[in-house]
């Protein structure tokens, strides 16, 4: 029985590199699809061979997971940055400009040059000439890329639970500033506040039908 566990864990572990002898950084954002508050990214570079039975996509693992694993990267990395970009820069640039604009922010930031970057997704700008691979969820296949997922994650809720405080009624210390039924409700009563995104889709039309607010 004990070998079969072992064999599950191993089939399921993720990559610890794509190229064994380059330096690579693995980089996602966090906030993306949100209504209000920052898009949050990372650039983190993990030792060559680390592994990890838990670290994964951080949209699989609980908030308690979450923590933990933020402090045994912060610990284990070779070097990491989490970088923000604010609602008004993304209702200027777009969300998508804006997400790659906070994973550049991060690579600059990081204290040891990487020579590959392994990017979550499918778009991504080049950056200063470093070669990169875009790969759709890579947070699920590469130790580097869910590292910088469970950072962007959890920083970025970190701060979405601090504007709280500012605005109870929106709900943030839950929802993170995703667009619930209970978000999208108090936009509907209390109208925006300086950190919702502009840009976007901030009223549901099903919302305002039943406010009376369709006429």
């Amino acid at each position: 029985m004990f070998f079969i566990a072992l064999h599950i864990i191993i089939s399921v572990m993720l990559k610890s590199f794509h190229f064994r002898n380059l330096i690579e950084a693995g980089c996602d954002e966090a906030g993306r699809g949100c209504l209000a508050g920052p898009v949050v990214a990372a650039a983190v570079i993990l030792p060559k061979n680390y592994k990890h039975p838990v670290l994964n996509d951080s949209k699989q693992l609980t908030a308690r997971q979450r923590e933990e694993l933020r402090k045994e990267i912060l610990k284990s990395a070779i070097a990491y940055r989490v970088a923000f970009v604010g609602n008004l820069e993304i209702d200027k640039i777009n969300i998508l400009r804006a997400s790659i604009k906070a994973m550049h922010i991060a690579i600059e930031g990081l204290e040891k040059v990487p020579e590959f970057l392994l990017i979550d997704g499918n778009r991504f700008y080049a950056y200063k000439g470093i070669e990169h691979k875009t790969i759709i969820k890579g947070d699920g296949l590469y130790f580097s890329i869910a590292a910088a997922s469970v950072l962007a994650k959890t920083y970025r809720d970190d701060y979405m639970e601090k504007l709280h405080y500012e605005y109870p009624e929106y709900g943030w210390m839950t929802n993170k500033g995703y667009p619930t039924l209970f978000h999208r409700t108090a936009i509907m009563r209390y109208g925006i506040t300086p950190y919702h995104r502009k840009s976007f889709n901030l009223f549901d039309n099903q919302l305002i039908f039943d406010f009376g607010c369709g006429d």
